[in-house]
């Protein structure tokens, strides 16, 4: 076993985890977060996705020992209490998900999109939610929602 010390959320969490132990795993698991889902294993589907020190990441595709002092945000830390982020917000006004499994990982990239595009066009939404796979809404709604989330946010 091997200590890890992450920041989650805001909050410093030492866990132990075996050497092979995936950040996805430990974010559940260990960490008690399960709105990070574990979908391919494979870093295809985004359904794990995270912020690792400020960068979206497929956590099924990291180990959690090399995520060792970094800082890492999950969907949880999205909502201030009852009041949700504009994400989230703009994502439930424009229907922009059904049964929600992919929903972690749109909102993460839709956040970091809008952080570093402040007014993406659609080219730069498809680009963004290219890595993020979801069955059941067609992306129009994905699409508008993040659109809708860009313009509430400038």
């Amino acid at each position: 076993m091997t200590t890890v010390r992450l920041t989650v959320n805001g909050v410093q969490r030492e866990i132990d985890v075996a050497p092979g132990t995936l950040l996805v795993h430990a974010i559940r698991e260990q960490v008690g977060l399960t709105g990070t889902h574990v979908g391919c294993l494979t870093g295809d589907c985004g359904a794990c996705t995270v912020v690792v020190d400020g960068a979206t990441t497929k956590s099924c595709s990291v180990l959690a020992h090399s995520a060792d002092g970094a800082t890492v945000e999950t969907v949880e830390s999205l909502a201030d209490g009852e009041e949700l982020h504009p994400v989230q917000r703009a994502f439930w006004d424009e229907f922009g998900f059904q049964c929600g499994f992919c929903l972690p990982g749109m909102l993460l990239t839709a956040k970091e999109l809008i952080e570093s595009t402040p007014d993406p066009d659609d080219a730069d939404i498809h680009r963004a939610i290219n890595g993020n796979l979801c069955r059941c809404t067609g992306y129009n709604t994905i699409v508008a929602a993040v659109r809708r989330a860009a313009k509430e946010a400038s």
